[in-house]
């Protein structure tokens, strides 16, 4: 063995990389970064939070707005009568949901939010099931 070979001392230091912004977002990160005092991070905390009020500025307006809005927005669903319909008509032609999917090239999945009337209702899907059923309308 050979004890003339140099060796390197110098030493060697691991870091962590350094945490990105999505890593700053995240409330633990950030208190793990206020603990160790990065003061940057709390800075940008405080300005986050100053964004997010609506009680002053330009936007206090729609704001206050929006909160006194007493409309009701939802979407029409599937009436029962059309949903019941649909169950008695392709019952009696002896077909599955899977087999009128089939028929009228959608996923299985159509039929079965119209079946439950969790579609949105749509005049080209119930007249392709009409046809597909042999029935001249689905609607009322």
């Amino acid at each position: 063995m050979n004890m003339n070979t140099p060796q390197d001392w110098t030493p060697v230091v691991v870091r962590k990389k350094a945490p990105t912004a999505a890593d700053l977002r995240d409330p633990r990160t950030l208190n793990a970064a206020m603990r160790q005092g990065m003061t940057e991070a709390e800075k940008k905390a405080s300005a986050a939070q100053g964004k997010n009020k609506h009680s002053t500025g330009p936007h206090g307006a729609v704001a206050a707005k929006l909160e006194n809005e007493t409309e009701d927005f939802h979407h029409k669903r599937v009436p029962s009568e059309i949903r019941a319909r649909i169950v008695k008509e392709r019952t009696a032609k002896h077909m599955t949901q899977a087999q009128l999917a089939q028929a009228i090239n959608v996923p299985p999945r159509i039929v079965q939010d119209y079946e439950s009337g969790k579609a949105i209702p749509d005049g080209g899907m119930l007249s392709k099931m009409a046809r597909a059923l042999g029935v001249p309308s689905l609607k009322k």
